[in-house]
């Protein structure tokens, strides 16, 4: 069962929490609320979360503080942040915002569609960044001689047979973030998410690298993988 992505909501006002959920809901990922600064910097302690949705206008610690708070941390500095917002200052407003962290900034009242599309893409990212870990840990305990991948795989598996599976799943990954990447391009995505998934594509083909070093006649087996950073 794959598991679902959390989607973390700021906002000190309630009816604007509510309405981001009925927006979100069809994402069928885990919404978590927080009604303010210090809320979600504590939510962000203990989960992770694919993208964060940030109102600026908060009593006490607003959006831009928050943010700077999120991304002076290490756990959570790479979370995408779209900041929301009920007033439109300007550019220098806008500036100050993608200067907080922010990867995109919507002006409410926002159209749902668009921001269900934006928040969707980063999920998929989420996702495919996720899967990835996965194959990863799988490959470091064969480098490592360990059996923890053979008991997960399937214990009767042979090597040859555990590592053609594991590039069948890393082929698939692969494939998707492929998908992913031309439907960024074909919808002229924001930059950060074309970023984003161009990163996730050389993490791929430095874990197929280290993949095929260890099929035999390639390599030695002592392929180094590639940081999950």
């Amino acid at each position: 069962m794959v598991q679902k992505a959390k989607i973390l909501l700021v906002d000190d006002r309630p009816e604007n929490l509510l309405a981001l959920e009925a927006i979100l809901s069809a994402l069928d990922q885990t919404l978590v609320r927080a009604s303010s600064g210090e809320e979600a910097l504590k939510a962000l302690l203990t989960d992770d979360f694919a993208v964060i949705l940030l109102d600026v206008q908060m009593p006490g610690m607003d959006g831009f503080e928050t943010a700077a708070h999120i991304k002076r941390r290490e756990r959570t500095r790479d979370i995408p942040i779209i900041f929301l917002t009920a007033i439109n200052h300007g550019p220098h407003h806008t500036f100050r915002g993608y200067a907080a962290g922010a990867v995109d900034y919507i002006s409410k009242p926002f159209d749902p569609w668009v921001l269900r599309a934006k928040v969707s893409v980063f999920v998929e990212l989420y996702m495919k960044n996720c899967q990835l870990r996965e194959q990863a840990a799988l490959l470091r305990l064969q480098l490592e001689g360990g059996g923890g991948g053979k008991a997960e795989l399937g214990e009767a598996k042979e090597p040859a047979g555990l590592l053609a599976e594991l590039s069948a799943r890393l082929a698939a990954v692969e494939e998707q973030a492929e998908a992913l990447s031309k439907q960024l391009d074909d919808d002229s995505a924001d930059a950060a998410a074309v970023a984003t998934a161009a990163h996730l594509e050389r993490k791929l083909t430095g874990l197929r690298r280290a993949l095929d070093a260890l099929e035999p006649g390639t390599g030695n087996g002592a392929a180094s993988l590639p940081s999950q950073n």
